[in-house]
């Protein structure tokens, strides 16, 4: 399960739909874990060749990112990006693409009349579903 604020859910939902038709991406701080939660992010620049239907995060801006969410005293708690006109879930695309083991790959999907935001983590082999909690009191 991943529990995101409603400041980070709303941030995220907020980013897709100001960058559509480009993809967005980013990386989570929080704590790290089968329950990981998320407490901000970091986003990061999109800097795949075509980014309507694909996203790329630099590896020099992602280690600074990193860097930074653990100096913070958090742990890196998951990436996310968006899918501006779907699917709901990981495309084939970010399965050839996956990496990142255990790790929540938050995606929101602007495919309908209301945003989808969805977790999978990464098998090694396949995306695993797995729960969103939106915690709205900050419990």
């Amino acid at each position: 399960m991943i529990t995101l604020s409603r400041e980070v859910y709303d941030t995220l939902v907020s980013q897709a739909r100001r960058e559509r038709p480009e993809e967005v991406c980013g990386i989570f701080a929080g704590d790290y874990g089968d329950h990981a939660r998320v407490v901000d992010t970091f986003r990061t620049e999109n800097v795949a060749e075509a980014p309507q239907t694909r996203y790329e995060i630099d590896p020099e801006e992602q280690l600074a990112v990193m860097e930074t969410i653990e100096s913070q005293g958090y742990d890196v708690a998951g990436f996310y990006h968006s899918h501006p006109a779907g699917p709901d879930g990981p495309s084939e695309t970010d399965r050839s693409a996956a990496a990142w083991t255990d790790y929540p790959h938050v995606i929101v999907s602007l495919n309908g009349s209301n945003p989808f935001v969805g977790s999978w983590r990464w098998t090694g082999e396949s995306f695993t579903p797995e729960a969103v909690r939106i915690d709205h009191y900050g419990e």
